[in-house]
Formats: C-alpha cells, structure tokens, sequence
C-alpha cells in the first residue's frame, strides 16, 4: 500500500514536470525559429536578451560593458485597402506588439507552428477583407510554414489574446478565433513592405 502511494505521488510529479518540459521545448523553438529569420544585428541582440532573461545566457564579461541599443521595430507593411499591419520579430516584441495593439485590431499567428505575431491595425473601423488576408499571408510568411502550401492561420480580435501568467515571452492563448488557409507568397511580403 505504500509503494503504491508512493508511485501515485511521483507519477503526478513527473506528469507536471513532462508538461513544464514541452513548455520550455516550444519556447525554445520558437526561439530557434526566431535565429532562422533574423535579419539584422539588433535582431540577434533582442534574442540574445530574451536568453539572458531566460537565465540561458550569461551576462556581458566582468568589467566588459554591452552596448545600449534601442529594441528593434516590428516589420510594417500596408495592406492594399491602407490598413497597416505590424510583424513582431522576436518572442519579446512579440508580446510587447499585442499589449501595444488597440483591443479592435486583428492578431494573426499561425496555426500550431512557431512564428509571429501580427497585427493589423484597424483604427477603430471594420477591416475589408482583402486586408485580413493579407495580414494571414504575413503571418504564414513570417512562420516556419513559409515554405508549405496552405497554412492555417488563426485570428481574433487582441481583446482575445491573453498572456497566461509565468508563461515565456511570445506564449498566449486566445479564444474565441476563426482559421483562414492561405499560401506564403514572397512577392506580396515585398509588395506590402513600408519603405
């Protein structure tokens, strides 16, 4: 009968430190995810941040001081009805982009695949729907789905996208949401780009 306590107790102990585990494996690949499209210096600093936060990195060497840079802008782009619409570049400007978004914009993120999140701006107004497509193609684009045919895209209104609490930075749930299926196209990303 104590074995069997004694079992019961750990099984529930290793249940919760399985489910931990997949947290900080999806965080890290998003993370990885993040390496594999970072285009500038200051990209791969924010990164290099968000690891130190996470205690995965160590600080600059003593007496070695790092330079203060200003965290990088998202991507913005225009969509063709002049909606702006905001791509995060990291899992810390990820959440710093949905808690700055008005709670009537639109969040996009891929489907049950790492990427971005992304915004699109409505200015208080009801977006046409060429510019909601438009925004799922970004975040398909800017997702480890860029290379696939259909991806499925997740949106909802940010007054749905919560942040649970001690969850890593890009981490969210959201409900209620609709899927769209849509195809990355390179040739659209460049044409919507903000210059």
């Amino acid at each position: 009968f104590k074995q069997y306590h004694k079992a019961k107790t750990a099984e529930g102990y290793l249940s919760g430190q399985m489910a931990i585990a997949r947290r900080e494996r999806d965080w890290l690949e998003s993370v990885l995810d993040e390496l594999s499209r970072a285009e500038t210096e200051q990209d791969f600093a924010d990164i290099r941040r968000e690891l130190r936060e996470a205690g995965l990195l160590k600080g600059a060497a003593p007496g070695k001081k790092e330079p203060r840079r200003a965290p990088s802008k998202p991507r913005a782009f225009r969509s063709s009805g002049g909606l702006r619409i905001l791509v995060g570049r990291s899992n810390t400007q990820n959440d710093q982009l949905t808690r700055d978004a008005f709670k009537s914009d639109y969040w996009f993120h891929t489907q049950r695949i790492h990427g971005s999140h992304v915004i699109l701006c409505c200015e208080g107004a009801e977006p046409d729907r060429q510019s909601m497509t438009e925004a799922a193609m970004l975040a398909a684009w800017f997702s480890q789905g860029r290379a696939g045919g259909q991806v499925a895209v997740d949106y909802t209104q940010v007054r749905n996208v919560k942040k649970p609490g001690g969850a890593r930075p890009g981490m969210v749930v959201y409900d209620p949401y609709q899927t769209a299926y849509v195809t990355p196209d390179e040739a659209l990303v460049k044409a919507l780009a903000e210059k």
